[in-house]
């Protein structure tokens, strides 16, 4: 049975929307409609009456109408628009998402959850206890020393570029560059070449560690990371080879395009010439080739003899001593190269430097630190004990506290916490000209 027809005189009129068809539309939405047009008006000329508006400024409208499923709305803030279907409710499914993120958001910001720059580092999974099964010279003044585990379990994997931080039997900690392959899980290798005026930790090293003796190691740690560019320059000066080998091995099994300069003193001082030669001959070019490895013997060479090798475009890596990285780092902008990464083995020269001093807190003894010379050389030679390791600011091994005065931190390792708590790593962080830190040592 067919519907009487709609009067389209009492249909609201809508001009945002466009009328709905009177044959199809029910007569209860049509009854609605018609109640909310004649409330609307009432309700702007009752809102008009109490709040009219002053001459010249536009009077406010409200919410534009909405059309759902054929039915004209209206919605503000304080009125929740139709669910998914149309109907005058808030949709169940998001009302429990809204109320869902409600608590989650909370919770997830609170201390146990929140990962904050700010929180002190995690302490890390526990060190290795190690063993040592080798103990050979392979140069003059260096020796190799192979780690394992006791029990002969594989050990964690690592990268080329990785160091070890070695804790010696007498309590000395000291960081090693892993030099053997990196696809050798059965043992680390490291080389370390004896410094009798050093800190006794090579000598300790050479002297007084032997096979069977037991190390804590902490785990593979990589400052010096290889990023596996196409065209590659290594550099190495002296012990600074030990890094760089497992990158030349890296790179010859990737099949890239590779150069290494490797400076010494003499022949006789320089480890690993042979294995380098005999890796550069394997395979054909760009991964081999006899004329892959250059050593310069003797003599200082200036930064331009060593980046005499660059392709255009090449990355270079560079580990030695201060003076050679020095060197490359002045030639390296006239160079054909792109990139640069280094790493040293000693503390950098010291950089905007002022004289302060050093007072300790338990002798009242007062220590001139000169603007060239870091706290921790300073700090060494009135107490030889006081610990140490890398000289770069990241290990926190030489860490004291200061009691009173304001530091200039230059380290990369302590946290705002740590810091405002007394924090401090004299091996490069410093002070104002004049400024007295006391220390608890």
């Amino acid at each position: 049975m067919t519907p009487p027809a709609a009067d389209p005189a009492t249909e609201p009129a809508d001009p945002a929307t466009e009328p709905a068809d009177p044959a199809t539309e029910p007569a209860a939405a049509r009854a609605a409609a018609e109640r909310t047009a004649e409330a609307e008006p009432a309700a702007a000329e009752r809102a008009g009456a109490a709040d009219p508006a002053p001459a010249g400024r536009p009077q406010a409208t409200g919410p534009a109408p909405t059309l759902a499923f054929g039915r004209t709305s209206r919605h503000d803030l304080d009125t929740p628009p139709p669910d998914l279907y149309g109907r005058p409710r808030a949709d169940r499914f998001f009302s429990l998402l809204t109320r869902f993120s409600d608590l989650y958001t909370p919770a997830l910001a609170s201390p146990p959850l929140r990962r904050s720059p700010r929180r002190p580092p995690s302490r890390g999974r526990a060190p290795l206890v190690l063993v040592v099964t080798a103990h050979r010279p392979v140069a003059d003044d260096v020796v190799e020393l192979r780690l394992a585990d006791p029990a002969g379990s594989p050990l964690p994997p690592w990268q080329p570029g990785a160091h070890l931080q070695l804790t010696l039997p007498s309590g000395r900690v000291r960081h090693y560059s892993l030099c053997g392959d990196p696809a050798d899980r059965g043992g680390y290798r490291i080389a370390v070449r004896r410094i009798a005026g050093g800190g006794g930790g090579s000598v300790e090293i050479h002297d007084e560690l032997h096979v069977g003796a037991r190390l804590t190691v902490r785990r593979p740690r990589n400052g010096f990371v290889f990023c596996a560019e196409p065209k590659l320059l290594l550099i190495a000066g002296g012990i600074g080879i030990t890094p760089l080998l497992p990158i030349a091995r890296d790179a010859q099994h990737r099949g890239l395009d590779w150069q290494l300069v490797y400076a010494g003193r003499s022949a006789e001082t320089m480890p690993f010439t042979e294995e380098l030669t005999a890796l550069a001959s394997m395979g054909v070019p760009p991964a081999g080739g006899w004329g892959r490895v250059t050593l310069l013997v003797g003599g200082t060479p200036t930064g331009e003899q060593l980046l005499a090798r660059a392709g255009r475009g090449a990355a270079v890596y560079c580990c030695g001593p201060t003076p050679m990285l020095a060197a490359v780092q002045q030639a390296f902008d006239a160079s054909p190269a792109t990139a640069l990464h280094f790493e040293r083995f000693g503390a950098a020269p010291v950089r905007d430097g002022r004289s302060f001093t050093l007072k300790l807190s338990g002798s009242g003894e007062e220590l001139a630190v000169p603007a060239d010379k870091s706290a921790l050389d300073v700090l060494r030679e009135a107490r030889p004990g006081t610990p140490y390791s890398c000289h770069q600011g990241f290990c926190g091994t030489c860490q004291v506290r200061v009691l009173a005065g304001t530091p200039e931190h230059r380290d990369r390792r302590l946290t705002a916490e740590e810091r405002a708590a007394g924090a401090l790593l004299p091996c490069v962080s410093r002070a104002a000209e004049g400024e007295t830190l006391v220390l608890e040592v």
